[in-house]
């Protein structure tokens, strides 16, 4: 399974994250869509898997749940949007990972990249940063990776310059 990793597009899927994500075979989206447009061309575009964030709408809120928890291979994955990162994790997020005792636990929010593991809770956490130009980052992130049964091998961190400016 070949898996791209992306969070807090804000209402926009832009080329350079699709020329990204084109060779993987499911997308997940750790919330803040901007939209149900947005979520729909993501959809389209790829299989995905996605939760809804804190400045997403009633339109995706009715689609994506608050919180996912599935199966990747041989992996239990659990996602939501707002997670923090080990020993600052927000206290939904922290009781999602305790009571589903994931292999990896992906959330957005922070806009900032951050792929770290938890030896206390024996997790590994994904946070793509975000791909959209809203926001506090100077550079919007992705990332991509194999899952080969329990395997977890080949991530690789996309990268793209914030523009100054954008018709938002």
């Amino acid at each position: 399974m070949y898996v791209g990793l992306i969070s807090d597009t804000h209402g926009r899927f832009e080329d350079d994250v699709k020329r990204f994500l084109e060779p993987v075979d499911v997308i997940w989206h750790a919330g803040d869509f901007g939209g149900i447009a947005c979520a729909d061309a993501i959809a389209a575009f790829k299989p995905l898997i996605g939760v809804y964030g804190n400045c997403d709408g009633a339109d995706v809120r009715a689609v994506y749940p608050l919180q996912q928890v599935f199966m990747a291979e041989e992996i239990r994955v659990a996602m939501t949007h707002i997670g923090g990162f080990p020993g600052r994790y927000d206290w939904e997020a922290y009781n999602l990972i305790t009571h589903t005792n994931p292999r990896i636990f992906v959330c957005g929010h922070s806009h900032i990249l951050r792929v770290m593991g938890d030896k206390k809770l024996d997790t590994m956490v994904f946070n793509p940063g975000a791909c959209g130009f809203q926001g506090i980052h100077a550079v919007r992130t992705a990332l991509r990776f194999k899952i080969d049964g329990s395997d977890i091998h080949d991530m690789e961190v996309g990268e793209w310059k914030r523009r100054e400016t954008c018709d938002m």
